[in-house]
């Protein structure tokens, strides 16, 4: 896990590993056990008072994190070292939580949760069997899963820029987080931006949610803009016309026509990113059947 102190990286250089990770959670743990991390865990309880003993109040912390994360309860103990990254966890069989974290959040308390969230995610992957393969996509899958289940808004809330001083936690961008944050937002009905202290996560938020709402205005959902929705026309035409069958509509539409009759089109689910395949016709609904979200479309 990163830690304050370099050049943040700002934008979306991640976003098909995003979205692959948010596609990875429904698909290994189902649209059933996603919904039952419907309310996120809350402020007052990674709360961090000055007055509170260091390690009993990072151990408080942590069961709030195991609890977010329906973790088997068991004692978490945490220990401050010198290091390189901002935390590291032991991933053993349990039942214990062996967590190490950078000594200078003895110093920086409010941002305990946060790199807590991020350990405590690599547990509940682990004991999932839910990896990416190599170390960046990995951590991208974890940072994606912390965010998306509830836990991982204080990855983006530990994000501030004051003149000189500048700090991120985590392996998303700023804006990859919010996000991922907004898909959250959206899916659950729960809206995490009153909980930000940062300013620069608020507006991180928002840019990431203007972001996901992109996702819902590409063809062939029925919100897409007219200039998405005339390159859609043209390469259903295309894909109608004999001379030109198997022509790819364009590049970075996200849908894909298979036929010629009778003509359907795939395209990704704006919530899980399942590809989702629907008859040409017209209007119609589609339900995803990996999220269950249902879908205006114009085909």
């Amino acid at each position: 896990m990163t830690t304050g102190g370099r050049e943040i990286e700002h934008g979306y250089p991640h976003l098909d590993t995003v979205r692959a990770a948010v596609h990875a959670l429904f698909k290994r743990l189902s649209y059933d056990t996603v919904s039952t991390f419907g309310t996120s865990v809350l402020p007052v309880d990674v709360a961090f008072d000055e007055t509170e003993d260091l390690h009993l109040g990072a151990q408080r912390v942590a069961r709030a994190m195991v609890r977010q994360l329906h973790l088997p309860d068991a004692r978490a103990v945490i220990t401050f070292r010198e290091m390189e990254h901002a935390a590291n966890v032991e991933l053993t069989a349990g039942p214990e939580y062996f967590i190490e974290l950078n000594e200078r959040f003895t110093k920086h308390r409010k941002d305990i949760g946060a790199a807590l969230a991020h350990e405590v995610m690599h547990v509940y992957l682990h004991r999932l069997d839910l990896a990416f393969p190599g170390t960046r996509d990995n951590e991208i899958l974890t940072d994606t899963a912390a965010a998306y289940l509830g836990a991982g808004w204080l990855l983006l809330d530990a994000y501030r820029e004051h003149g000189p001083f500048s700090q991120k936690l985590g392996y998303l961008t700023p804006e990859e987080f919010g996000y991922v944050l907004a898909k959250r937002a959206r899916f659950f009905g729960e809206d995490p931006a009153p909980w930000f202290t940062s300013p620069q996560a608020y507006d991180a938020y928002t840019a990431g949610a203007a972001r996901a709402r992109q996702d819902l205005r590409r063809p062939p959902l029925a919100e897409a803009g007219w200039a998405a929705r005339l390159r859609y026309a043209k390469d259903r035409r295309a894909a109608q016309d004999p001379r030109r069958a198997g022509r790819p509509p364009a590049a970075g539409e996200g849908y894909a026509f298979e036929g010629p009759s009778p003509l359907r089109v795939s395209f990704p689910c704006p919530a899980c990113h399942q590809r989702i395949r629907v008859p040409v016709r017209g209007r119609l609904q589609a339900r995803c059947g990996l999220c269950k979200t249902l879908l205006d479309c114009d085909t």
